[in-house]
């Protein structure tokens, strides 16, 4: 995984934090070290750990390191349990996670256009 883009790096923090792999108040890598993980410069690390800051996932202080944030490491259960079925039911067919990415923004995409039920039965 090398040559990463500041917004995938983002993408790949914030899955693991949602996810729970990286719990409240875990250490994340110096961005240095970042940046030499992702074989990219690093202000390119450094723009991805000031985005997962403004979003509220982590905290950065001077002698401790950049931290995630209290309250920032989980998703609901059922939502990280109907994430891995996914991916386990997406490795069997054979689809690559880009796919399924992008099969699951279109979703959300139209969902977020389609007008709720309230809306509906008003009309």
């Amino acid at each position: 995984m090398n040559h990463l883009s500041a917004d995938e790096i983002t993408e790949l923090f914030r899955g693991a934090i949602r996810s729970g792999l990286l719990g409240d108040g875990d250490r994340l890598p110096t961005v240095r070290q970042t940046a030499r993980d992702f074989a990219v410069a690093q202000a390119t690390a450094a723009k991805a750990y000031r985005a997962l800051e403004q979003e509220g996932l982590v905290v950065t202080r001077t002698a401790a390191g950049t931290r995630v944030a209290p309250g920032a490491s989980r998703a609901p259960q059922a939502v990280i349990e109907r994430a891995r079925a996914l991916v386990e039911a997406s490795d069997a067919a054979g689809v690559a996670v880009e796919d399924v990415l992008a099969i699951v923004r279109a979703i959300a995409n139209r969902s977020a256009e389609e007008p709720s039920t309230a809306d509906r039965l008003d009309g």
